[in-house]
């Protein structure tokens, strides 16, 4: 890290021996590029849309396994089986998939006779198509943790509930997101550093394209330093994320107090 804050001072093109220390012109020349902007907004916006359904979706999912307990197992290990299937082979298979001609999605549209767009080859589909992967894999996580945060709350708390005759959303506002506001505090934090840190679904479908629509920061730190060959300007970028994640965690940290209940 301390190497990666050194170089990010100089103009190093990560071939030549030689390289000069330019001090903050790289994190100038950042802050002033719209490519920098563009990026910053395609993260924030593909952080919130992937973090809050992930966040709803393993909640809901822990919610209905808890009450049909038969056969949960195999529903769990078939809600959790795309956390562990590596993200390049899924993006692959999800690739097929949003297949514009023969693709499944779009065949199963066209039966309902809606619109069948061309999902990876569209900015206006494509950031929605890697928001629908990241979701796909991460909601089965998701769902583990609030599963084992819901089997410890209390039993006598919903029995006491039904006595006073509470309805369902009574029951899940006072009872269950409560008691689950740590577990989901812990996973906004962990979902919401996966997404600042989202690459390989992007580089498999749509290489940040198209016209940048599905660039990120980090894919613009990959492009910068691994395209464009500037280092210097690539690791500076690096430094800046680091510090937007911190910020964002302790921002998370702290306005934590008001709503978990430890």
């Amino acid at each position: 890290m301390f190497v990666s804050l050194w170089l990010s001072t100089t103009d190093w093109d990560y071939i030549s021996p030689e390289f000069n220390h330019v001090m903050l012109e790289n994190y100038q020349t950042i802050l002033t590029s719209g490519n920098f902007y563009a990026a910053l907004k395609n993260t924030a916006f593909f952080s919130v849309m992937t973090v809050i359904p992930t966040i709803i979706f393993g909640l809901v999912f822990a919610a209905l396994l808890k009450k049909v307990m038969k056969g949960s197992t195999l529903f769990k290990s078939l809600l959790f089986s795309p956390w562990i299937t590596p993200m390049v082979a899924m993006s692959i298979v999800w690739t097929w998939i949003f297949q514009p001609d023969v693709g499944l999605l779009n065949q199963i549209l066209g039966w309902f006779h809606l619109p069948q767009p061309s999902w990876l080859t569209d900015s206006n589909t494509a950031m929605w198509a890697i928001i629908i992967v990241t979701i796909w894999k991460n909601a089965g996580w998701a769902m583990l943790f609030y599963a084992d945060a819901l089997s410890k709350i209390p039993n006598e708390l919903y029995e006491v509930g039904k006595m006073e005759g509470t309805s369902w959303w009574q029951n899940s506002k006072y009872i269950t997101i409560p008691l689950v506001s740590p577990t989901t505090l812990f996973l906004v934090i962990i979902s919401l550093i996966d997404a600042i840190q989202a690459y390989d679904q992007i580089q498999v479908m749509t290489q940040g394209g198209p016209a940048g629509s599905t660039r990120t920061l980090l894919y613009l730190y990959y492009q910068m330093a691994f395209e464009q060959f500037n280092m210097g300007q690539a690791t500076a970028l690096s430094t800046i994320i680091v510090i937007l994640t911190g910020v964002l965690a302790f921002l998370l940290f702290y306005t934590s107090k008001k709503w978990v209940h430890y």
